[in-house]
């Protein structure tokens, strides 16, 4: 049987190549409209139904990154909500004449709060000056409290008014025996004040409060115990000033107080609140010496937060979903078709012009898309994360100012993003310059035996850039498999150690078909000294493996990234932009030989947005980009040799690199029958 050799494919400039067209640029920015929340059709809908539903544990949690938008969809939603305030009431704490340290929680309908704080201030007023006169007190004060309790009808009020009229009966036989001194210093009349926590008596909408530092104070209230009545000493947190209405709560923040999250959970479970006095005095427990009568407030809680932390809930808290039944989801991106452009671009107009920016061209506007769409990581997508997107035009209208342009237009997009590469290139800079003085020690030209040059990825803060990484790999005869050097020295993380069993796996599958796999094989990250994680380096592991057993010299001017799986196949990964980038700048800084260039699953090629440094280079065939589908085609190019196929009894013929490493294993294993048997 003869092998087929097909063609090894480079990527052309077309292909590699990618803009936003400006005729679809002009199209999209005539059909913009209103600004609006774009992208999150899932998540809007959600909103929509668990704002709506008016039961016990319809609560929301939306997750999603930061920036998405999250907070102003869930304004917009909420806003069609608010008009109905039938749920609002006023809430206001009194004494407790049977138990002083558990003030009374007292109700009313919006603006009677109000009304019944001002009379009971008056009330309190009259009371101290009708205790001057001992002999007519006690007739006085009752008259004014039956022209007090004509004003208020509501039936819970009774029994509060009848414990007044009892204490103004114990305080008039008590005054009997002060002194003129006594009187005028006796305070008992600050007694019968309330505390209005809760006044909606201008309140035209059921309110909307972000918590976006929640605390136990800030969430639940706090007691102050200087005061000598207790329930003038309460202040009431963000829960109650949210009461009939909306919060929204930052989960994380939530997360990091402990106890804070039980303690919100309790009131969900009860739907009633109940003001905490504080128990922390310099770190240290003390005993809650007020406990104010819980009462129901109702409220729906938003809580706000990301993936893992909903994940970390959903596992972790039983009674999460039971309190929590509905979940927003925001998208990280959306599809870059007509609509959802011009919805974009809507957003990004409205955004220059409310923060007095200047007018952004159809070239700036291209130019944003298209870093949008490498945000996302995807030609057929656009990135959600807006504040993104809106960083870049507050960038460029400084660099527009400096240049004292009238626009920001295409250049200065640009110019934006070349700043932010200088600003943050200082490692990048760094790791290229170890490369050329020979401290860090990776070949660019010529070929190795078990070395290959892999591609990762370095962030720093908000910004990431590629660099190489040599991997190699030693063999010998033995049976210990493959060792991860990494992972013996605690390097390795749980996705990277799956990658290396993977490796295994492929091995047996492909060529210890007829005998047993007997290797003793170590592979190493070079000058690696952090963690390493994640699979994509599975297939360049793989190369230098593979080389390593054949006696197989590699290329060493070309970097090699992507996922494989056992049967070979080779898989898409992350962050490509930034690992051909980066390779193609250490090139750069090392000279350019005009045959280097990256290999790269071929399901990547649709998240390619090159910078036009890179694309330029590809048009000029100073740089290249091979995408593959199998490991046996990254072997072709990397060893230049066919990969041969096997004939009608299952064997490879001589002359290629398949039949090199299959030799090589079945003597391996001969090499330790031998020794096992001397």
């Amino acid at each position: 049987m003869v092998e087929k050799v097909t063609k090894i494919h480079r990527l052309s400039y077309e292909e590699a190549a990618f803009d936003f067209d400006d005729a679809l640029v002009q199209e999209c920015r005539a059909l913009a409209l209103k600004p609006s929340i774009v992208g999150q059709p899932r998540a809007l809908r959600s909103l929509q139904m668990g704002l709506a539903i008016q039961k016990g544990g319809y609560n929301l949690f939306v997750s999603g990154n930061s920036g998405s938008g999250r907070l102003d969809a869930i304004k917009e939603s909420v806003e069609p909500f608010r008009a109905d305030i039938s749920l609002l009431q006023d809430i206001v704490y009194a004494y407790n004449f049977l138990q002083p340290d558990a003030p009374l929680a007292l109700t009313f309908p919006p603006g009677e709060g109000e009304r019944f704080s001002d009379s009971m201030e008056l009330f309190s007023q009259n009371i101290a000056l009708l205790a001057q006169d001992k002999a007519t007190f006690l007739e006085k004060a009752t008259s004014l409290l039956e022209e007090l309790k004509r004003g208020f009808s509501l039936p819970s009020l009774s029994v509060f008014f009848n414990h007044v009229q009892s204490d103004l009966a114990r305080r008039a036989s008590h005054i009997q025996n002060m002194t003129e001194e006594q009187l005028k210093k006796d305070q008992f009349f600050v007694k019968y004040r309330v505390n209005l926590q809760v006044n909606h008596s201008r309140t035209t909408k059921r309110p909307l409060i972000i918590e976006t530092h929640p605390t136990f104070s800030n969430l639940f209230g706090s007691v102050d115990d200087k005061q000598a009545f207790a329930h003038l000493g309460l202040h009431g947190g963000s829960l109650l000033e949210a009461e009939g209405g909306f919060i929204v709560i930052n989960a994380e923040e939530l997360l990091s107080e402990a106890g804070l999250w039980d303690a919100l959970k309790r009131y969900l479970d009860a739907s009633a609140l109940a003001l905490q006095p504080n128990l922390l005095v310099k770190g240290e427990l003390r005993s809650a010496q007020v406990r104010p009568q819980m009462t129901s407030i109702p409220v729906k809680v938003i809580l706000m937060g990301n993936e893992d932390t909903f994940d970390t809930l959903t596992e972790h808290d039983e009674k999460f979903l039971n309190l929590f039944k509905v979940s927003a989801q925001f998208d990280f991106a959306m599809p870059s078709d007509k609509a959802h452009i011009a919805k974009a671009i809507a957003n990004l107009l409205d955004f220059a012009e409310k923060n007095n920016c200047r007018p952004l061209d159809d070239g700036a506007l291209g130019q944003i898309l298209r870093y949008s769409a490498w945000y996302a990581e995807s030609r057929s997508e656009l990135t959600t994360q807006f504040s993104q997107l809106y960083d870049i035009i507050i960038e460029a209208n400084y660099w527009a100012e400096l240049e004292a342009k009238e626009a920001i237009d295409k250049e200065l997009i640009l110019r934006a993003n070349d700043e932010r590469s200088y600003f943050s290139g200082i490692l990048e800079t760094r790791i290229n310059e170890e490369i050329v003085n020979g401290e860090m020690i990776i070949s660019l030209t010529g070929t190795k035996i078990g070395v290959v040059n892999g591609l990762a990825v370095m962030d720093r803060g908000a910004s990431s850039f590629g660099t190489p990484t040599v991997i190699t790999a030693s063999v010998a005869p033995g049976n210990e498999g493959i060792v991860n050097i990494e992972h013996e020295a605690g390097l390795s993380g749980e996705i990277h150690d799956k990658g290396l069993l993977i490796l295994e796996g492929y091995l047996r599958k492909h060529y210890a078909r007829t005998f047993p796999l007997s290797i003793y094989a170590g592979i190493a990250f070079e000058q690696s000294y952090a963690e390493v994680d994640g699979d994509s380096a599975s297939s360049s592991e793989l190369y230098a493996l593979l080389s390593a057993i054949g006696e197989l010299p590699i290329r060493q001017d070309i970097a090699v990234t992507g996922s494989v799986n056992q049967m070979g196949m080779i898989q898409p990964v992350g962050g490509i932009n930034e690992k051909i980038e980066g390779f193609y700048r250490t090139c750069l800084t090392t000279g350019l030989s005009g045959k280097q260039g990256v290999i790269i699953p071929q399901q990547n090629v649709r998240n390619l947005i090159l910078p036009y440094e890179v694309l330029e280079a590809i048009k000029e065939k100073t740089f290249h980009i091979y995408p593959i589908r199998s490991i046996d085609e990254g072997m072709r190019i990397l060893t230049g040799r066919p990969a041969g196929i096997r004939n009608a009894k299952g064997n490879y013929s001589e002359g290629n690199f398949n039949y090199d490493i299959e030799d090589r294993l079945r003597k391996m294993y001969l090499a330790v029958t031998s020794s096992n048997r001397s």
